[in-house]
């Protein structure tokens, strides 16, 4: 694990600091390690060393500029290093040099893509700063990561430790105004970066703090420092060995290098392996945090609880808050509670099941946690189409190989498209490489067709659709101190925004691949009122809202995309009913006094997309259905010939042409639905247990049969 860092004297300060401006290029000679003496004894030579990237030259950026220079599903490097890397580097970096605190750009973060904001790691009671080990590749593609070294013999107080960190912060807001800077504070750094945020309310800060020590006063430890002041030195060694179990879980530090999308043999082989390896090395902590650097750095911790809980009215700067459930050491659970109340703009994302070092734990992907949350920006405020960032590999796989499974396990998708000769195609090779491209399709009931569709298009072609939800889905107001990683975060990783004019006009600007589903939350959210029902009997329809279009009167996107030469796709879904069936509807909820007051809370400050239409199509109120499973059938999508709206300038000038071609897309839609209700009959492996037979046989999941085209 190589590092590159330096230091140069302030004349303001006797802290170290790695100034933007005074980089020069010096590698480490240093088999993947670098030692604390080695740096101190360069920064007597030259102000500042280059970041590296272990020797293998500059890091290649994808050529997709639609997301600022990275591909979709690029290879994040997530899981490629553990614990094990975080002790063999500790032991490098903390030989004792005399040297102040500073700053050091970790190697293997390489060099972030254009316009990236800075990222500043502050450590816990370790002083390490490799506490973002896991993390470095992942961060270090969107962000200039620098991790703040308190060398293990250091004592400076906890006062000089904000006054280096406020410097820092005042120099880069300096040199950049317009970017927002973001701490990551790892419980002691948690109070460290309160502090600075405190104390400099108009930069612009962002800060992620993971289960910060601000309830130190409350912690378990508290009894063990008499004991440890008068423990022998002989006895030393076995304490930290002891507060390793007490700051983690290491069962689930050894399994941040085993793939969760293995076979459960095999993962279970591999993890027994990384944990026999781990357990013996968590006695290198002894060497990290000697018997006095312990004993100072836990009154450091009081000292740093007691200050920055002072100050908590004066933090202005937007906070994520990483709490752990089983935080052996600090009482982060209540503690998220208490922050979460006492900040201006906090947010909390719980992980119920971690230990007090989250961020050395496997399954939780920093990244991925700031995407979801829509936290990551470049400038001032957060833009859903400039700042997004399309999803990495690890996260393709979290999301798919594991959540989405067995979803796809029981529905069996399966997908068509048409090419432009009118021919049906098994796969997407109808859909256009390039965009911009437009999806106008049917909702499935609670929007069931989502995943599979993604995957499909993530899976086969590479691209990233850019779905336009309800803003409720976007709303922070029904979040508790306690939110957990939901299924609405990756929604968001994933490409979901806001349905909003002005970001379908944004996303065909950029040539971006969209879905829009006309018929929005009222087709999604099926109802089964009597007197609807009693009047579709009559006209022949259904008795269900199943595969039932309710668009607007109006051609709401037909304009727009002409104005862009959009290409837009019809498509159709059917087997929403062969997996549930809707027994409480809107109507039934409104007559229970709880699900009614409920309903109308979150639905209370909610913008509203169309207030002109009739109320059949405007009532858009988002509610949770009862649901009742049914023995899971099959999914089918059908992507329709694609329309070319380039060349249609009629269409912007004459709203009739526009209505024609709405009318015709519309159509489209219906055919292509009665046409898979009609061809899944004929499905032999529609069922699910043809579909496991088939398997059973040595058939792949991913090429079962359906009906002939």
């Amino acid at each position: 694990m190589a590092i590159a860092a330096a230091a140069t004297p302030l004349a303001t300060s006797p802290y170290t600091f790695l100034s933007k401006t005074t980089r020069t290029q010096n590698p480490i000679r240093l088999r993947c390690r670098v030692s604390v003496s080695d740096l101190a004894e360069s920064a007597k030579e030259e102000p500042v060393r280059e970041l590296k990237i272990n020797g293998r030259g500059e890091r290649k950026v994808g050529s997709d500029e639609l997301f600022g220079g990275l591909e979709v599903l690029y290879d994040d490097g997530y899981g490629d290093v553990g614990v094990k890397d975080y002790l063999d580097a500790g032991r490098e970096i903390v030989r004792s040099d005399g040297g102040p605190p500073r700053w050091f750009c970790p190697a293997e973060c390489g060099a972030p893509v254009k316009g990236s904001p800075l990222l500043l790691f502050l450590p816990g009671i370790d002083g390490v700063g490799m506490g973002l080990i896991l993390h470095h590749r992942s961060l270090g593609k969107v962000f200039e990561v620098r991790c703040l070294h308190i060398p293990v013999d250091d004592r400076t107080p906890f006062e000089g430790l904000v006054k280096l960190v406020e410097h820092t912060l005042r120099v880069e807001h300096a040199m950049n105004p317009n970017k927002p800077i973001y701490i990551v504070g790892d419980s002691f750094g948690g109070c460290l970066a309160l502090a600075g945020a405190a104390r400099n309310p108009a930069i612009d800060l962002i800060l992620v703090l993971c289960n910060p020590a601000t309830s130190f006063g409350k912690s378990q430890l508290q009894p063990l420092l008499p004991l440890l002041e008068s423990l022998p030195d002989e006895l030393h060694i076995t304490v930290p060995y002891l507060l390793s179990f007490v700051m983690g879980d290491p069962v689930k530090m050894a399994m941040a290098t085993v793939e969760n999308d293995l076979p459960p043999p095999q993962i279970l082989e591999k993890l027994s392996t990384a944990l026999t390896s781990l357990l013996p090395r968590l006695s290198d902590l002894s060497d990290i945090i000697p018997k006095d650097t312990l004993l100072w750095k836990l009154k450091l911790l009081k000292s740093a609880a007691s200050y920055a809980n002072s100050r908590l009215h004066a933090v202005k700067a937007e906070v994520l808050l990483l709490a752990s459930g089983k935080d052996n050491m600090l009482p982060s659970g209540d503690e998220a509670k208490r922050l979460w109340t006492s900040l201006q703009n906090c947010r909390v994302r719980y992980f119920k099941d971690s230990g007090h070092t989250l961020l050395l734990e496997g399954g939780i992907n920093l990244l991925t946690v700031i995407k979801g949350t829509h936290m990551y920006r470049r400038s001032k405020h957060y833009d859903h189409v400039r700042d997004y960032l399309p999803p990495t590999i690890t996260e393709f796989n979290n999301f798919f190989g594991q959540r989405n499974r067995w979803f796809n396990i029981a529905t069996s998708p399966v997908t068509f498209s048409t090419l432009k000769d009118g021919r049906l195609v098994r796969g997407l090779a109808g859909i256009p490489d390039e965009g911009p491209v437009l999806f106008i399709g049917y909702h499935m009931l609670v929007g069931l067709e989502l995943g599979p569709l993604y995957e499909a298009f993530l899976k086969e072609k590479r691209i990233c659709i850019r779905g336009l939800a309800h803003p409720l889905l976007f709303s922070k107001k029904d979040e508790t101190s306690q939110q957990e990683l939901s299924q609405l975060d990756f929604m968001r990783v994933f490409g979901a925004l806001p349905v909003s004019p002005i970001n379908m006009y944004k996303l065909f600007s950029k040539k971006s691949f969209v879905l829009l589903y006309p018929g929005g939350a009222r087709e999604a959210l099926h109802r089964k009122d009597p007197l609807v029902v009693s009047r579709w009997i009559l006209e022949g329809l259904s008795k269900g809202e199943e595969y039932r279009l309710f668009w607007p009167s109006q051609p709401e996107f037909v304009r727009m995309a002409a104005r862009f030469g959009v290409t837009i796709i019809p498509f159709g879904t059917v087997g929403e009913d062969d997996l549930a069936q809707l027994v409480l509807d809107y109507n039934d909820k409104m007559t229970i006094p709880f699900t009614r007051d409920w309903i109308r809370e979150i639905n209370q400050d909610v913008v509203r997309i169309r207030t002109d239409e009739k109320q059949l199509f405007s009532d858009q109120d988002v509610y949770l259905p009862g649901l009742l499973p049914k023995i899971p059938g099959r999914f089918y999508y059908l992507f329709g010939k694609p329309i070319e709206t380039r060349g249609m300038e009629k269409v912007l000038e004459d709203k009739s042409k526009a209505n024609s071609l709405y009318l015709e897309i519309k159509s489209e839609v219906e055919k292509i639905m009665s046409y898979l209700k009609e061809k899944r009959e004929v499905d032999p492996y529609r069922g699910i247990i043809e579909r496991t037979v088939y398997q059973a046989s040595g058939g792949s999941p991913d090429q079962i049969p359906s009906f002939e085209i």
